[in-house]
Protein backbone atom coordinates (compact mmCIF):
# COMPACT_ATOMS: atom_id res chain seq x y z
CA UNK A 1 0.00 0.00 0.00
CA UNK A 2 1.37 3.03 -0.78
CA UNK A 3 1.42 5.94 1.33
CA UNK A 4 -1.18 8.48 2.36
CA UNK A 5 -0.27 11.73 0.09
CA UNK A 6 0.16 14.82 2.46
CA UNK A 7 -0.35 17.67 -1.08
CA UNK A 8 -3.16 17.12 -3.84
CA UNK A 9 -0.14 18.05 -6.77
CA UNK A 10 3.20 18.77 -6.72
CA UNK A 11 2.71 23.11 -7.37
CA UNK A 12 0.82 22.59 -3.75
CA UNK A 13 4.02 20.75 -2.38
CA UNK A 14 6.18 23.46 -3.62
CA UNK A 15 4.04 26.09 -2.74
CA UNK A 16 4.38 24.49 1.11
CA UNK A 17 8.75 24.25 0.55
CA UNK A 18 8.42 27.66 -0.95
CA UNK A 19 6.81 28.73 2.54
CA UNK A 20 8.79 27.07 4.95
CA UNK A 21 11.84 28.41 3.57
CA UNK A 22 10.33 31.92 3.81
CA UNK A 23 9.24 31.66 6.94
CA UNK A 24 12.95 29.98 8.04
CA UNK A 25 14.78 33.15 5.88
CA UNK A 26 12.83 35.69 7.76
CA UNK A 27 13.34 33.72 11.41
CA UNK A 28 17.14 33.93 10.80
CA UNK A 29 16.98 37.92 9.84
CA UNK A 30 14.72 38.74 12.86
CA UNK A 31 17.28 36.29 15.19
CA UNK A 32 20.44 38.72 13.79
CA UNK A 33 18.28 41.88 14.22
CA UNK A 34 17.96 42.79 10.67
CA UNK A 35 14.88 44.33 9.37
CA UNK A 36 12.47 42.38 7.25
CA UNK A 37 12.64 42.38 3.07
CA UNK A 38 11.45 45.56 1.21
CA UNK A 39 7.71 45.45 -0.77
CA UNK A 40 7.79 44.07 -3.97
CA UNK A 41 8.91 46.21 -6.69
CA UNK A 42 5.94 46.72 -8.40
CA UNK A 43 4.82 49.87 -6.08
CA UNK A 44 6.12 53.06 -7.13
CA UNK A 45 9.15 54.73 -7.05
CA UNK A 46 9.25 57.28 -4.61
CA UNK A 47 7.56 55.32 -1.66
CA UNK A 48 10.03 51.83 -3.12
CA UNK A 49 12.92 54.44 -2.12
CA UNK A 50 12.28 55.59 1.38
CA UNK A 51 11.37 51.90 2.39
CA UNK A 52 15.15 51.05 0.84
CA UNK A 53 16.32 54.10 2.63
CA UNK A 54 14.87 52.80 5.87
CA UNK A 55 15.84 50.25 5.77
CA UNK A 56 19.35 50.91 5.24
CA UNK A 57 18.64 53.17 8.15
CA UNK A 58 18.25 50.48 10.13
CA UNK A 59 21.07 48.51 9.16
CA UNK A 60 23.53 51.53 9.67
CA UNK A 61 21.84 52.25 13.35
CA UNK A 62 22.77 48.68 14.39
CA UNK A 63 26.55 48.92 13.04
CA UNK A 64 26.72 52.13 14.73
CA UNK A 65 25.38 50.85 18.20
CA UNK A 66 27.77 48.17 18.14
CA UNK A 67 30.87 50.64 17.07
CA UNK A 68 29.85 51.96 20.23
CA UNK A 69 29.74 49.47 22.06
CA UNK A 70 32.63 48.04 21.51
CA UNK A 71 34.57 51.77 21.77
CA UNK A 72 33.02 51.52 25.70
CA UNK A 73 33.82 48.10 25.82
CA UNK A 74 37.81 48.99 25.50
CA UNK A 75 39.86 50.65 28.12
CA UNK A 76 40.52 54.21 28.65
CA UNK A 77 44.13 54.22 27.61
CA UNK A 78 43.17 52.31 24.09
CA UNK A 79 39.92 54.88 23.53
CA UNK A 80 42.70 57.63 23.71
CA UNK A 81 45.18 55.88 21.37
CA UNK A 82 45.31 56.37 17.50
CA UNK A 83 43.38 53.53 16.96
CA UNK A 84 40.73 54.34 19.27
CA UNK A 85 40.89 58.35 17.64
CA UNK A 86 40.46 56.69 14.53
CA UNK A 87 37.11 54.48 16.04
CA UNK A 88 35.79 57.45 17.54
CA UNK A 89 35.88 59.14 13.90
CA UNK A 90 34.20 56.88 11.95
CA UNK A 91 31.63 56.56 14.60
CA UNK A 92 31.44 60.32 14.42
CA UNK A 93 30.85 59.90 10.49
CA UNK A 94 28.21 57.36 10.47
CA UNK A 95 26.65 59.51 13.22
CA UNK A 96 26.46 62.68 10.32
CA UNK A 97 25.36 59.96 7.17
CA UNK A 98 22.74 58.85 9.99
CA UNK A 99 21.40 62.11 10.23
CA UNK A 100 21.71 63.05 6.67
CA UNK A 101 19.62 59.76 5.00
CA UNK A 102 17.18 60.57 8.26
CA UNK A 103 16.53 63.93 6.60
CA UNK A 104 16.00 62.12 3.73
CA UNK A 105 13.75 58.96 4.83
CA UNK A 106 10.90 61.56 6.34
Amino acid sequence: MSPKRRYDSNADRQAAYRLRQASIRQAERAEKGLPSLPPIASLPGHTRWRTAIRYALALLRLVRDEMVAYFDARSEVWQESDRGMAHQEQIDTLEELLSTLDEIAS
